[in-house]
């Protein structure tokens, strides 16, 4: 498990994140989102020891990284690809992980064989890897431990629809069997399709988090129609409010068939009308991060 609590790091004149707190769970995949900027890579950072925090703590298993022995046997990260050592082979750099670790010689060719790299592709100096390539090396070096949490900014970057299917069936497996995986990506229909969990940042604050279900469920009722000014006039003479949702739709918590009902009384021809957690997570996305990209824009 990963308890972050009250997590704050600030640099000259900027708060990059300001007061964070969420726990990833084991047994579920817990996607972190948020726009470019939003803070998600430096809280990752913090976790494992990377970057300091200026107040507040992340830990894993009730400790910090710092504090663990063998990192490695326990938290599997994979931040930066490409920050691997061109250099070296990709079976030289798991076999580093491997001593390191005091894990048995074939642990690393187990891992390329998880991953899907060939003998000849091992032998290859890292340079000479594609994206999708690093990221398969990467993600065997943060499985070669066999850890209990896996840390993972952006793994499907570089990866082939085939490839982003393996990864999503792979942390799925990891979940299932007890794992605690913190995800964040800028795909969200893959996060929508694995996670369990949701945890939204923005301009380095958390702005929503919970269930994947509660907070799609929470999107309320999306209604369109050619006359949004007459029917938004309508639902507030019901004392129903609702707030521009894009391209002529409009957003309320209102029930799908109160809203129905009072379009039909004003005479009022819908083009669209249902739960608005139909929408999926993009929208749910783009919704709970607009005033913060806003703020952003304006800073």
């Amino acid at each position: 498990m990963i308890t972050v609590e009250a997590l704050t790091k600030k640099y000259a004149g900027f708060t990059a994140v300001d007061d964070v707190s969420f726990t990833a769970r084991a047994g579920r995949v817990t996607g972190f989102l948020g726009p470019n900027g939003a803070g998600k890579s430096t809280t990752m950072r913090i976790m494992v020891g990377l970057t300091p925090p200026t107040s507040g703590s992340a830990t894993v298993s009730g400790r910090s990284f710092a504090d663990l022995p063998n990192p490695g046997l326990e938290v599997g990260v994979l931040l930066d690809a490409s920050a691997q050592h061109a250099g070296r082979t990709g079976r030289e750099i798991l076999t580093i992980s491997q001593r390191t670790m005091g894990l048995p010689r074939q642990r690393v060719d187990e891992m390329l064989e998880l991953v899907s790299l060939t003998e000849r592709e091992a032998g290859r100096r890292v340079r000479n890897y594609s994206l999708g390539m690093r990221q398969r090396l990467g993600i065997a070096n943060a499985l070669i431990g066999d850890p209990e949490v896996l840390i993972l900014d952006e793994p499907a970057n570089g990866l082939d629809p085939a490839g982003i299917r393996w990864m999503r069936d792979l942390l799925r497996g990891y979940a299932n069997r007890g794992g605690t995986v913190l995800l964040s990506s800028h795909l969200l229909h893959e996060i929508e399709v694995i996670a369990d969990d949701l945890v939204v940042i923005g301009n380095g604050r958390i702005v929503a988090q919970g269930t994947k279900a509660d907070l799609l469920a929470a999107a309320g009722t999306l209604v369109r129609t050619a006359d949004v000014l007459e029917l938004e006039r309508a639902l507030f003479a019901s004392g129903i409010i609702t707030s521009p949702s894009g391209d002529g739709a409009l957003r309320t918590d209102a029930d799908p068939a109160l809203v129905g009902k009072i379009a039909l009384e004003a005479g009022l021809a819908l083009t669209e009308l249902r739960s608005a957690d139909g929408a999926g997570l993009e929208e749910m996305f783009l919704e709970l991060t607009a005033d913060t990209q806003r703020e952003g824009a304006a800073a």
